[in-house]
């Protein structure tokens, strides 16, 4: 968690994992005080986009006729696939390819009992629900998805191949990205996080880059207003040389490492 101040506003910046175990305590220390001291909570996306991205996902995610895996990938590749689907029909022949490496991914989670329920957006959620705290919204649902929706072709399979290709892997760096997120170690979780996106430049920058520049400027933004915020998104936006602490740090904002 990093802060950056000026003389009447705190914004906390807190890197969050979306799934966790059951169970995980993520909410002691300066954690803690933080979400006690905020006035309003700032994530990805709102409650009411959250609850629609499923619906949004069920729209964009549709291929415009089918294709089939093995048309798609190669060898190493397909058979990587075929190890996460498992018994599991994920329906990749009728999906974008951005879409079957998102179903690729929720299906490892799955796999290592990784739960949305469980992690820091939905407690963040119902702890400043319960105090009757506002909680707003970096992005919409739609937004958020049509980063991936309007990828070039030729990027979505790359990612899409890669993914599958390192499938062997996949629960290991998954709970690997975990274990260095309980332990604040920003530097293993940046060479997780970036391991894969690194290798597709325009991937890392639609997905990456230019959303931590945006939110960098809501940050600065926010400054102008007193008050006191937790703002809270995936750690992996928060860690690297172009996360969003690094760019605004980089134009002279003070930031604090807090936790």
């Amino acid at each position: 968690m990093w802060l950056v101040e000026d003389a009447d506003t705190h914004i906390y910046m807190l890197g969050t994992m979306h799934a966790l175990p059951a169970g995980t305590d993520w909410r002691g220390g300066k954690v803690a005080a933080a979400i006690d001291a905020a006035d309003e909570l700032m994530l990805e996306l709102s409650p009411r986009e959250l609850a629609a991205a499923g619906a949004v996902f069920q729209e964009l995610a549709p291929r415009s006729a089918p294709l089939a895996m093995s048309a798609r990938l190669p060898g190493k590749a397909l058979a990587g696939y075929r190890a996460i689907e498992g018994d599991a029909d994920l329906g990749g022949d009728e999906l974008d390819d951005w879409a079957v490496l998102v179903m690729m991914g929720q299906r490892v989670a799955q796999q290592v009992e990784l739960s949305p329920a469980d992690g820091v957006e939905a407690g963040l959620t119902a702890a400043f629900r319960k105090a009757g705290k506002p909680i707003g919204g970096l992005e919409s649902a739609r937004t958020q998805l049509m980063l991936f929706e309007t990828l070039d072709p030729a990027t979505q399979r790359a990612l899409l191949v890669r993914a599958a290709e390192n499938s062997a892997s996949a629960e290991r760096d998954v709970l690997s990205m975990t274990d260095a997120w309980s332990r604040g170690d920003a530097n293993a979780l940046a060479r997780v996080v970036n391991e894969d996106v690194d290798e597709v430049p325009a991937a890392r920058k639609a997905i990456i880059t230019d959303r931590n520049r945006r939110w960098s400027g809501w940050v600065k933004a926010r400054l102008d207003k007193p008050g006191t915020v937790l703002m809270a998104v995936g750690a992996g936006h928060l860690v690297g040389q172009d996360s969003v602490p690094a760019m605004l740090a980089a134009e002279g904002y003070k930031v604090t490492r807090v936790q």
